[in-house]
């Protein structure tokens, strides 16, 4: 996790941020970083978690942005899987 963010309501939202330039190892940590974030919610008090997907090496990127890996993975659905430009869009409009 890379940030921890508030809302007016304060429920908490943990953000995990992932860049990938040229393709490479980092798309295979994605399916990790959400058991983990998942496990984050579970125990913690956040409502939820994005796992953010910067950068134009991704392979996978549409696989991921789909909700691919939820039917892999148990309580993937705790976890959105966004691009930059949608996170930064939903961010801003407080939205979260």
């Amino acid at each position: 996790m890379d940030v921890l963010a508030n809302d007016d309501d304060d429920n908490e939202y943990l953000i995990s941020l992932k860049w990938q330039q040229v393709s490479g190892t980092a798309e295979q940590k994605v399916p990790y970083e959400i058991i983990c974030l998942a496990e984050a919610i579970q125990k913690g008090s956040a409502t939820k978690a994005y796992l953010v997907l910067g950068g134009s090496g991704w392979s996978l990127r549409d696989y991921y942005l789909s909700g691919g890996l939820n039917h892999h993975l148990v309580h993937a659905e705790l976890v959105t899987i966004t691009d930059l430009e949608n996170f930064v869009a939903i961010a801003n409009q407080g939205k979260l």
